[in-house]
This record gives structure tokens, sequence and C-alpha cells, in this order.
């Protein structure tokens, strides 16, 4: 199996574009139509569980603590944190590399950073 991932409002919609074009196959679901405008943290982190999906941020600020308050209630796949300085070319090759090489377990209830 592999991860499905659900981007944030702050993710550049050319990540999502350029990640299907390098690897069609990648299950990469855009904000647009998904996450309201203005939704919370929580709710975001709520969206993104109930459709199985590993959320990427580049909420580096907030998400973590927000997170942590989600999962003391309910499971989650789990955040990939995008820091703001990445360009749209080293994001698209990581989320590659980590769609390529972990599995869903290794992201279940956990931030962690974009290698």
């Amino acid at each position: 199996m592999k991860i499905a991932f659900q981007a944030d409002a702050d993710i550049d919609p050319d990540i999502g574009r350029g990640l299907r074009r390098r690897e069609p196959s990648v299950d990469f679901r855009d904000a647009a139509g998904v996450i309201p405008d203005g939704a919370s943290d929580l709710e975001v982190l709520r969206i993104t569980a109930e459709a199985g999906r590993v959320l990427v941020t580049r909420d580096v600020g907030t998400m973590q603590d927000h997170f942590q308050d989600f999962i003391a209630l309910h499971p989650s796949p789990g955040v990939l944190l995008i820091p703001s300085s990445r360009s749209i070319g080293a994001t698209i090759d990581r989320l590659l590399i980590v769609w390529l090489n972990w599995d869903p377990e290794d992201l279940r209830n956990q931030v962690r950073w974009l290698p």
C-alpha cells in the first residue's frame, strides 16, 4: 500500500501537478474543493484523517501542537511538514522519495519533516 497525500491550503498547486507529472500513479489531492477557506488546523486534520490521507503542509508554526491535540482523541495518517525555504522542485523530489520508500505506517500518528 502506498501513501495517499492531501495538500493543505498553503501548498502551491504546482507541487501536485509536478509530482503527478513525474509519477502519474501518485495519489496527491490538492486542497481546492476539499479544504474550506479559513478552516482551522483541527478541521484540516479531521478532513484529512477521515480521507485516510497524510497531510502535506507548510504550517510549521501551529500544526504540530494542533496535531498533538488531535491524535489525543483520533488516529491520524500523519503530517509531513515542508520548510517554507524548500523550493517547489525540491519538494516534488522529496515527496516522490517518500512515496517510493515509506509505508503509511511510517507516518501514522506522527508529524515528520519532509526529508
